[in-house]
């Protein structure tokens, strides 16, 4: 508990101290930023994301230079842009409180307990010090140092699948009504933050369902579940009335970008230019992660030579690395498929950021297994955060 905590107080320092850096060029905010931060402000103003009025008034001025720019189709006559309730609601009392800085803040202790969680999970995957090293090498990577107050749900989607994921592997090692409705309140939310998200989240759900199942607590199996479905069934009510259809991406022109099969097939290369791009891939400003390719070959040999019949305690490290591989790959195929771009604003990796800190045990395993490697690997990466804070901060660059 005590490394953990200090853990966390480490990162949210970290992530804290990039608050005031530009994150695209020179604008303070950039992408879908200032949109999140105007649903915001209507909220706290209007009770409501109906932005036309903030758009008239300029109410966007205080965190964006110049004219904003409108996004999504207007829906019974209203403007409710195609970013969802569930963030601006996560981010209004910050917001409320001392405004966009607040929010920064706030989701920078978020982001630091994303990685906290990572490392108990890890902890089920390898002992410290790998486990730690892992955890603290990744947390401080470029992506998580850029994603770290970045106001996008990217990073509070992956505290609630870390922490899922968390939960729902306890359930395995033993049932309990608490671990259950806190793991499904947790992919609950997800919907809430973003449609994207919940493929991830159902791979989470069905283990802990069967988990929950084969320990003969059916009724709490299906209880569980159904906090869930509630909320998902909630979510959908609000999004028919807001944005005249079951997600917000009904208000907009396009949910994926795609226009049919052959737009879909053309996305395929993605999966090797996501992670080897030199310029937006998630290797090329986190070689670290190539070590959780090892904690993946470690599984595959593992499960083919059936080493969980003759090693004890090998079976909870072999479904810690199997269900993060599994949440990481399935991530992958909505970044590679469903995300309209891979090279993304206003940092890399933005659509594998959410299931990321779940390859933190893979690399724990692979740091275990490869030491010295890892460690020029951590170096490497480290070096390159180095820098790109560097820029961010006293060169003229952006983060």
């Amino acid at each position: 508990m005590r490394r953990a905590l200090a853990l966390w107080l480490l990162l949210f320092g970290v992530y804290a101290a990039t608050i005031g850096l530009d994150s695209d060029g020179d604008a303070r905010y950039a992408g879908d930023e200032p949109h999140y931060l105007l649903a915001a402000e209507s909220l706290s103003h209007d009770r409501d994301v109906d932005v036309a009025d903030e758009y008239a008034a300029r109410a966007y001025d205080d965190f964006h230079d110049g004219a904003l720019a409108p996004r999504g189709q207007r829906t019974k006559g209203r403007l409710d842009e195609p970013y969802g309730v569930g963030f601006p609601l996560l981010i209004l009392p910050a917001y409320s409180l001392g405004g966009a800085e607040a929010v920064e803040l706030f989701l920078a202790a978020l982001a630091a307990i994303a990685l906290t969680l990572a490392y108990r999970l890890a902890l089920r995957a390898a002992p410290d010090p790998w486990a730690l090293g892992a955890t603290v090498a990744a947390g401080l990577s470029a992506p998580f140092l850029a994603w770290g107050t970045v106001v996008y749900p990217e990073l509070a989607a992956g505290a609630c699948l870390a922490g899922a994921a968390l939960l729902a592997l306890k359930l395995d090692d033993r049932t309990g009504w608490r671990v259950a409705f806190g793991c499904f309140a947790l992919l609950g939310a997800l919907p809430w933050l973003g449609v994207r998200f919940v493929p991830a989240g159902a791979v989470i759900g069905v283990l802990a369902a069967r988990a929950l199942w084969r320990s003969r607590r059916r009724t709490l199996a299906i209880g569980a579940v159904e906090v869930s479905l509630f909320s998902v069934a909630l979510c959908v009510g609000i999004n028919e009335a807001l944005y005249d259809g079951p997600t917000p991406y009904s208000a907009a022109e396009s949910a994926t970008g795609a226009d049919g099969l052959t737009d879909y097939l053309g996305r395929l290369p993605r999966v090797a230019t996501l992670f080897g791009d030199p310029g937006f891939g998630l290797l090329r400003w986190a070689p670290l992660f190539a070590l959780a390719f090892v904690g993946l070959w470690w599984l595959w040999r593992s499960r083919r030579d059936r080493l969980v019949q003759a090693v004890s305690g090998l079976h909870r490290i072999e479904l810690t690395v199997g269900l993060c591989a599994t949440v990481l790959g399935v991530q992958l195929v909505v970044a590679v498929l469903l995300a309209p771009s891979a090279d993304t604003i206003p940092f890399a990796a933005r659509h594998l950021i959410p299931a990321l800190p779940l390859a933190v045990p893979l690399v724990a395993v692979g740091l275990r297994r490869l030491p010295r490697v890892g460690v020029g690997l951590i170096v490497l990466t480290l070096a390159i955060s180095v820098r790109t804070y560097a820029d961010a901060r006293w060169g003229g660059g952006s983060l």
